[in-house]
């Protein structure tokens, strides 16, 4: 008990002389001693990678998850060291929606079969999602965590106790400063008057007694200096290992940079599909005043064959060898001809098309080699391909 109250008046007065020597200083009133530029460098760098690597980290946080009450529960799940319980995304949410919509609405009339696919096609982004979120965490996310939850604690434990070492190390300075200046009083003036011989006696006795504080306090200083010196060594060494933290961290960003590129190639291909399924294809049609994307100058194969047209065109009917028809030069077949009833409005997305208003009747056919899902429709002297999910046939 007796050795743990010695230490805890150590401790209190250790810290006491700190905080005199810490206020002193912010009033000006007490030296301080400086770090060099090298390591005011290094120590502005430290705090800059620190600063940003906790904003990019919130910042993707907020990409890969945009709820924010999903996100606290995700943190409070890590620090209980509990397991993060599978949530569904946005996309198979909505995928999951649209395919009960279509149960109940008809999965056989045109718009439960259009909610069935573009359900299997969320699905299917869903998926993707999943898989990007995955893939970012683990190899973007957690070693920022592990950079700013571990490295980065280890660097500010050194620095506060080298500000800790730096503070006694001036407090000495302080210490033996005036040691010296009262040795030097009591050396410089003492009173050798014959009538007063008391008086020169106690000055003597001061200023050997000044003179063994002035030992002391230089003993001290060695001591804080070679303490200052060695834990301003370790810090350093901690300082300069941010460029390899940066390396890490590039390393990292570009996994991130190609899982992203993967899952948004994915959701491409995904919704590429999808449009063919629902016979809107990108592409250039006959008839067309403009292509429906520049032609492009240089690409791979992959992004070539990712942009081509994914379906065929009226021009690719004709046989080869022979010049493309317009529609205005298309006859319809001489039986096959069947009315439609139109059921919501459609706008056509360029010349070679029908523009469609809810409730009219047209009349529509099909030609050799045209997709199943579109048809050639016509109203008075006009002509077009038409969707057959925006029509109900009739007799």
């Amino acid at each position: 008990m007796d050795f743990n109250m010695k230490k805890l008046a150590s401790d209190a007065g250790i810290f006491f002389t700190r905080a005199v020597q810490f206020t002193e200083e912010k009033f000006g009133q007490a030296e301080k001693t400086e770090l060099d530029a090298q390591f005011e460098n290094l120590l502005a760098r430290a705090d800059s990678t620190k600063n940003w690597t906790e904003k990019i980290l919130r910042q993707t946080e907020v990409l890969l998850q945009p709820n924010p009450s999903a996100r606290v529960e995700e943190f409070l799940y890590e620090k209980l060291d509990r397991k993060v319980p599978s949530r569904v995304t946005n996309g198979e949410l909505l995928a999951q929606y649209m395919a009960e919509a279509a149960s109940e609405l008809g999965p056989t009339t045109p718009y439960g079969k259009t909610l069935i696919k573009v359900a299997e096609a969320e699905k299917r982004l869903g998926a993707a999602e999943r898989d990007f979120i995955h893939m970012a965490s683990i190899g973007f996310l957690t070693p920022l965590r592990t950079f700013l939850e571990g490295d980065w604690k280890t660097i500010s434990k050194e620095r506060r106790l080298l500000h800790n070492r730096r503070l006694d190390l001036d407090a000495c300075k302080a210490r033996l400063k005036k040691a010296k200046a009262a040795e030097a009083k009591a050396t410089t003036v003492p009173d050798f008057q014959e009538t007063r011989p008391r008086n020169y006696i106690l000055s003597a006795s001061a200023s050997a007694l000044w003179n063994d504080e002035v030992d002391k306090a230089e003993q001290e200083l060695r001591v804080a200096q070679t303490e200052f010196d060695r834990q301003a060594e370790v810090t350093r060494l901690l300082l300069e290992g941010i460029s390899s933290t940066h390396v890490n961290h590039l390393r990292c960003l570009h996994e991130f940079v190609e899982s992203q590129t993967t899952y948004y190639a994915q959701c491409y291909r995904h919704m590429l599909d999808l449009q063919k399924q629902l016979g809107r294809f990108p592409g250039t049609f006959v008839g067309t005043t403009e292509p429906a994307s520049p032609p492009l100058s240089s690409t791979s194969p992959t992004t070539a064959a990712a942009t081509m047209p994914g379906g065929p065109s009226v021009a690719s009917l004709a046989p080869p060898g022979e010049a493309a028809l317009h529609l205005e030069e298309v006859a319809p077949p001489a039986s096959g001809t069947r009315k439609a009833r139109v059921l919501y409005d459609y706008e056509a997305a360029d010349s070679s098309e029908l523009a469609l208003l809810a409730d009219e009747l047209i009349t529509v056919y099909s030609l050799p080699g045209m997709d199943p899902d579109w048809l050639i429709g016509e109203r008075g002297n006009k002509k077009g391909k038409v969707p057959v999910t925006y029509l109900e046939l009739l007799s």
